[in-house]
């Protein structure tokens, strides 16, 4: 799913759940994106929105005895989030596919997504859903996810903390690393130069801190 920017205006709003995703990959990049309405598009950005236009357009087609649904509107109100799933396949039991132009990411924030359009497809359809599935196009290949215990725990949490920091308003300090080459707001975020100001305040807050104590 293409990025959406966060609408929620109180704790008991919905967010989307593709937020999920940036939040597992960099909590400061979703809060760039949700709360600060930050976006800058890169090549990756840019096919990976491309590739969404055309799987997204709403529509069902019935091959043999799976049923396919694309542009599906999901919501889950005991996590409060929203969104869309790419395809959801009802083989008859739902089965929800993700779409991913590029190549499998080694974290987990890929999985994360797709198991919060599980758990919303679970809670809208009185179904239970044991896994999913990841098409990346690179290698064009679909990878399926199991929704294990671990997972759908990862997930739920990931959820509270999403709508605690968009009550609290709070940005994430940057914690640099070799994922941010690939974002495509890090002329936005200047991952080197915030995570330094963010040191730089924090040890000032210590020594303010220290001398009050010393008073």
């Amino acid at each position: 799913m293409t990025a959406a920017p966060a609408v929620a205006e109180s704790e008991e709003d919905a967010l989307p759940l593709s937020g999920l995703q940036h939040l597992a990959f960099c909590p400061r990049q979703w809060a760039l994106i949700h709360l600060e309405q930050a976006w800058e598009e890169n090549r990756l950005t840019a096919e990976g929105r491309l590739l969404h236009e055309r799987v997204d357009l709403p529509g069902q087609t019935r091959r043999e005895s799976v049923r396919t649904v694309r542009g599906m509107w999901l919501e889950c109100r005991r996590l409060r989030l929203t969104g869309r799933a790419d395809v959801v396949e009802f083989r008859p039991e739902p089965y929800p596919v993700e779409y991913k132009r590029g190549k499998r990411k080694p974290d987990d924030c890929d999985a994360v997504q797709l198991c919060a359009q599980a758990l919303c497809l679970e809670e809208m359809l009185g179904a239970s859903i044991p896994a999913g599935a990841i098409f990346y196009g690179d290698p064009r290949r679909r990878l399926e996810i199991p929704f294990t215990p671990q997972l759908r725990e990862r997930t739920e949490q990931l959820a509270a903390t999403m709508h605690r920091l968009y009550r609290e308003r709070i940005t994430p300090p940057a914690q640099p690393g070799p994922y941010c080459r690939s974002c495509s707001l890090i002329n936005i975020c200047l991952p080197e130069a915030t995570a330094t100001q963010t040191g730089a305040a924090h040890w000032l807050s210590q020594q303010l801190r220290s001398l009050k104590q010393d008073l």
